[in-house]
């Protein structure tokens, strides 16, 4: 657009890349969001120092901040959102709703006010709701933590929801003018924080679609809403929707919505903030293709789906070298994935004329992306988009745990693909040893009077061993150690161990590691730090009990006793930096 830009960054994100591609760049404190991306004084001075006249927000930190826009109004910059009486009007859960209702917008029925965390309500509300009494525990535990996360410690709004989740994408100006860009599909979730997204919806019909869209910009115009913004439904198994909440702001999976319509969410809210009209009409607005995003994250998909991961990026190779491929990333080999922030490495979109297309290519862009140095979801991600209930359509906010029960182990090999992956294990590791004997290119002068054509070789492969004895592998000594083979590896196993004959006999004389007893002692499972210690030496805990919380990128995770016990040593304290694996408390 010809716009001269100004990157604001933490100085652990100095050499960021959006740093690199802005024109200017101005560093607004240390590494914790309250003292950098969320200082708005900081941050209203490097807009004096650099004369900007916008400032666009992104989708994190300050962008549904009502404060912020109010400062940047003051002081005549303006906020490339909508204004602070929309910001405030859908921020409260409750008020929103109740705007919406005087809308004709679909609500949820049911308890509208303000929830006091008192266990004879809590009773009420989980039996009203169908579930058991023994839940009640695990629902007043959830209520504190989210009153501790909250602004007005106060205030608590209790949901309930199975369902499938829909988005509808709205854009206004400031002119009175609103269209709905159709929807996008939000339910595959860990954590209530989404995974996969795609658009269209398979769940929708035309009719539903259409009355969906009609209430958002209902919605949107009560509350003379201006710029991009997403309605939250709620939908049941009968294509029923209710509001459930508006976000003001772009979302991180706006590129699905602009493959499928052809709009630039950010540069129409660019225009919008500058005051033009839009300039589509609703019957603009088409839906071509269809468009899938997974979301590529620095997690441990085998620990809760994905507990994050820190580590710098030693390989960092995105596939865009296929077809109908986008990759929206901020970092680059070499990056490192810290603790301070959400550990999303990248938002992996592909784009084809039909679902199965644009999932064939999905499956094609995580086979080829490469990605070393820190833990990644990419095993997951490529599961569930292979998976006969995904395929179908048939989803839900509880898919993950309903189709993983006993959380996600990996892809189950079947007699085929483990025989293709011990020979390709095999190819590699001889490949890998024939290339250790030459030297730019030319033969090293070897003991050995000439290459081994037989070997012989053992591979563990998920605690069971296979002998690879007396094979004859015909290989060209320049193979390629080649991205597409070792990502199909890494996609379906990540316990395998090749070794020689005699390091497989000698191995077997290694002692055994004895397993350490989980239920006595408690250790983090991520890098973190310690929010919250409840308990002390010589205090009695029972099973299931909180005993601490470890807060990492965004995310508090609630320690529990693995048994009732009396507490034998605490070894962290509230503030305290823990790295994965680091003894918090000890059980007798």
């Amino acid at each position: 657009m010809g716009i001269k830009t100004v990157a604001v960054h933490s100085d652990v994100d100095s050499s960021a890349v959006h740093v690199k591609m802005a024109d200017e760049a101005f560093c607004v404190g240390p590494a914790p969001t309250s003292k950098s991306y969320l200082n708005m004084d900081t941050i209203m001075e490097a807009i004096r120092q650099t004369g900007a006249q916008a400032v666009h927000p992104g989708y994190g930190f300050l962008s549904e901040n009502k404060e912020f826009a109010r400062r940047l109004a003051a002081d005549g910059v303006s906020f490339i959102g909508p204004d602070t009486h929309a910001i405030q009007a859908m921020g409260d859960k409750i008020e929103s709703k109740l705007i919406a209702k005087a809308a004709k917008v679909n609500t949820i029925p049911g308890f509208d006010g303000v929830v006091k965390v008192r266990v004879a309500l809590l009773l009420h509300l989980s039996e009203s709701l169908g579930s058991a009494r023994g839940c009640t525990s695990d629902l007043l535990t959830v209520c504190e933590s989210c009153s501790s996360e909250a602004a007005d410690k106060s205030r608590t709004y209790i949901l309930y929801y199975n369902c499938v989740c829909v988005f509808i994408q709205v854009l206004a100006d400031k002119h009175g003018n609103a269209l709905w860009l159709n929807e996008r599909e939000c339910s595959i979730q860990r954590r209530n924080q989404k995974v996969v997204e795609e658009a269209p919806s398979t769940f929708l019909d035309p009719v539903t679609r259409r009355a969906m869209g009609e209430q958002a910009v209902s919605l949107a115009k009560a509350v003379k809403y201006s710029s991009a913004g997403t309605v939250e439904f709620l939908v049941d198994s009968k294509k029923n929707f209710y509001f459930l909440e508006m976000n003001t702001r772009l979302q991180v999976e706006h590129p699905i919505t602009e493959c499928i319509t052809g709009l630039d969410l950010v540069q129409q809210m660019i225009r919008v903030a500058k005051g033009y009209k839009l300039q589509h009409k609703q019957e603009d607005i088409p839906i071509n293709g269809w468009a899938i995003e997974s979301r590529v994250y620095a997690e441990d998909p085998y620990k809760s789906f994905g507990l994050p991961s820190i580590g710098r990026l030693s390989q960092y190779e995105e596939p865009l070298n296929l077809p109908g491929v986008r990759v929206d990333s901020g970092i680059q080999e070499g990056s490192d994935i810290s603790i301070y922030y959400d550990p999303m490495i990248s938002k992996l979109v592909t784009y084809g004329s039909t679902r199965a297309e644009a999932l064939k290519k999905m499956e094609d862009a995580l086979d080829n992306y490469v990605i070393r140095g820190v833990t990644h979801n990419i095993p997951l991600l490529r599961e569930i988009i292979v998976h006969p209930r995904f395929i179908s359509g048939d989803i839900s906010t509880n898919f993950l745990p309903e189709v993983y029960p006993e959380g996600f182990k990996g892809h189950p090999l079947a007699a085929g693909e483990q025989r293709e992956l011990l020979a390709a294990a095999a190819a590699l590791h001889v490949a890998a040893q024939l290339r250790s004997q030459r030297f730019l290119g030319q033969q090293r002068v070897s003991s050995v009077p000439q290459e081994r054509r037989n070997w012989e070789l053992c591979v563990e492969l998920d605690k069971g061993v296979h002998m690879l004895g007396g094979i004859k592998l015909n290989l060209n000594t320049g193979l390629s150690l080649c991205v597409p083979i070792l990502l199909s590896i890494q996609c379906k196993t990540q316990n395998l161990l090749l070794l020689s004959k005699l390091a497989a006999s000698l191995n077997k004389l290694m002692p055994e590691k004895i397993p350490e007893d989980t239920s006595s002692i408690l250790r983090s499972p991520m890098p973190g730090t310690v929010v919250a210690v409840s308990v002390k030496p010589g205090d009695t805990v029972a099973e299931g009990q909180e005993i601490c919380v470890i807060e990492a990128m965004k995310m508090q995770n609630s320690m529990t006793a693995a048994k009732t016990a009396k507490v034998k040593s605490v070894h962290c304290t509230a503030g305290e930096t823990v790295g994965e694996g680091d003894l918090l408390v000890e059980l007798e």
